[in-house]
């Protein structure tokens, strides 16, 4: 039989691995959830990374706030609620005895919307290059390229 002085110490690191995962995945909840809402459709536009790194601080400001209105405006964006996906998920961690099962459920629902909000990033970013002239579509790849030739630590946002 397994020693259980080995055995609670690995149960106790994947519990700590899970519950950072959580965490994780709730503070990318939050802030996808907040920028992709729709509340602040009237407010000055926010700045938040979609995740398209260099071709992001390649597109001029417009260009990436045009990216994020168009997301905010979403309806199925902002039907998701990552409120209540929060909800299910204290609710799962304070389950006596912790259901990993029931966890992982909770985290593989969040990640399918997160999944649809890269897809729809995506075919937003898709559709703002195919509406660039020729000449601007140029100017883009040139900035691609520059911003590929900068250090790691000096690729913060341009703005355009």
């Amino acid at each position: 039989m397994a020693d259980p002085k080995v055995a609670k110490p690995a149960r106790m690191l994947r519990v700590a691995l899970v519950i950072s995962l959580a965490l994780n995945l709730l503070i990318v909840g939050i802030v996808v959830g907040a920028a992709a809402s729709g509340k602040f459709a009237n407010g000055p536009p926010r700045a938040f990374d979609l995740g398209f790194g260099p071709v992001g601080r390649a597109l001029d400001r417009d260009e990436r706030r045009a990216i994020g209105t168009a997301m905010r405006r979403d309806a199925d964006l902002r039907a998701m609620n990552p409120r209540a996906h929060v909800a299910q998920m204290v609710d799962v961690l304070r389950q006596v005895p912790f259901d990993p099962d029931a966890l992982t459920a909770v985290m593989q629902t969040r990640q399918a919307q997160m999944s649809q909000i890269q897809s729809k990033a995506q075919a937003n970013l898709v559709a703002q290059i195919t509406a660039m002239s020729p000449e601007r579509r140029q100017i883009f790849a040139d900035r691609l390229a520059q911003e590929l030739q900068r250090p790691r630590n000096d690729r913060k946002s341009s703005g355009g």
